[in-house]
């Protein structure tokens, strides 16, 4: 009997995994993201609280965003110093104390609310010391939840914290009252603070994936220690400023930021104002909004390698669909190109995100996103107003259709600047690369 002796087929390679879910095969993550769940349960309702104590405080709205600014401030000021820290001290270790630390500032916070000892003034240096150290906790409590799993599962993870902070920003905000009618004020601080409590006691149980380190770039200081190194605010500042992908995503972000994004001003004045909407109208298109985000989030999952050729593709998109949010008759209109324009921006965020923090060799993560939260919050804080004011010079509409034309403008000459200079760059002559070896 003649044997078949033809060699076996070789089997397919494996396709790469793209379920959006595809992070949570790890214990580790699974943890993480409970914990996570439950912080931002907290921390939505601690913020909700917040408002409407200045609120009861002051009587004044002013007031309330300015509450918000000074917490946001500290981002601005130092943010840089809490990135340079996440990478000079141990990741675990900094994240669970900057949990503990938080945990505390709510507690303490609801003893003075429940002995009458609050007033806006120590409400505010309480906000204060709570964005100083949310400048350490948010690198190190991101990238920390990244070390979790495989580098190509870094979006699956961006994407679910994503989701994650959606739930929470409705869950809480919605719990927010209930609390308050069940336990009071100082109740709703220390359901806070035992979130953060939560969140410190995973953190010691989590097992972070084992991956290359990049290696290091040489430097003329390379005879300089470690920890040295690691705390270096110029390497961060200088690493930044040389990498143009980086550079060319925080114009793309911050030009989408400003004119783009801002839609509580922006959608809130149209709805309320030409298309003769009330309260109620634009609490359905922000409703629209947070499912088209949620479900961007869940798309954007199943990257694995994102660019930022992807984010300004994205970014331009979304100017586009704002212009037709902005020349929209009808109400249901708006609420049709709300969904894609949603979705469209959360898979942005999530692209972008996912190169800040793997784009960089990993000593200088924290750095890289110490110099994104300085920056940003820079936009974050002059945006509003800058936009405030095209409104009221060009209206809701004209607002809308100017700032879509600036993003659009902005990324297709920027798309134009890098083709002509990837045509003008010399190409290595073979004496070029003999005198290389």
């Amino acid at each position: 009997m003649l044997q078949d002796r033809r060699p076996a087929p070789k089997p397919a390679p494996a396709r790469p995994e793209r379920s959006p879910w595809r992070c949570l095969r790890s214990r580790s993550m699974r943890w993480w993201s409970t914990a996570n769940l439950f912080s931002n349960l907290g921390t939505w309702m601690q913020l909700t609280v917040q408002n409407l104590l200045v609120l009861q405080l002051t009587g004044s709205a002013a007031m309330t965003g300015l509450s918000l600014s000074v917490q946001a401030a500290p981002g601005l000021l130092v943010g840089l110093l809490g990135g340079a820290a996440v990478d000079a001290w141990p990741r675990k270790l900094t994240a669970a104390v900057s949990q503990a630390v938080l945990g505390a500032m709510a507690f303490t916070t609801a003893a003075l609310v429940a002995f009458h000892m609050l007033n806006v003034p120590v409400l505010m240096m309480m906000a204060a010391i709570t964005g100083l150290v949310a400048t350490v906790d948010g690198p190190a409590t991101s990238l920390l939840g990244n070390d979790l799993v495989p580098e190509s599962d870094v979006p699956s993870a961006i994407a679910l914290g994503s989701v994650v902070h959606s739930v929470g920003r409705l869950a809480g905000t919605a719990l927010a009252g209930v609390t308050i009618a069940v336990v009071g004020e100082a109740g709703a601080y220390v359901v806070n603070g035992l979130s953060f409590l939560f969140v410190s006691a995973v953190i010691p149980f989590l097992r972070p994936v084992a991956r290359e380190r990049k290696a290091a770039p040489t430097t003329p200081r390379r005879g300089r220690a470690t920890a040295e190194q690691g705390m270096g605010l110029r390497e961060g500042l200088a690493f930044f400023a040389s990498r143009r992908r980086l550079v060319a995503l925080a114009v793309i972000t911050a030009v989408s930021a400003v004119l783009g994004r801002n839609y509580a001003l922006t959608l809130a004045t149209l709805v309320t104002g030409p298309l003769h909407g009330g309260a109620a109208a634009y609490g359905v298109v922000s409703t629209v909004l947070a499912v088209g985000g949620t479900a961007g989030a869940v798309l954007a999952g199943r990257m694995r390698r994102p660019s930022v050729r992807l984010v300004a593709v994205l970014a331009a998109a979304g100017g586009l669909l704002q212009i037709v949010v902005g020349c929209a008759p009808l109400l249901l209109m708006v609420l049709m190109v709300v969904v894609p324009m949603a979705i469209v921006e959360s898979i942005s965020d999530t692209a972008a995100t996912t190169i800040l923090q793997t784009d960089p060799p990993a000593h200088m993560r924290g750095r890289v996103l110490g110099v994104w939260n300085s920056i940003s919050t820079g936009w974050g804080l002059a945006g509003p107003p800058a936009l405030g004011l095209l409104i009221q010079v060009a209206g809701a509409r004209g607002a809308l259709v100017a700032g879509g034309l600036i993003i659009a403008g902005v990324i297709g000459a920027g798309a134009l600047a890098h083709g002509r200079r990837a045509r003008v760059a010399p190409v290595p002559t073979r004496a070029a690369f003999v005198t290389a070896s």
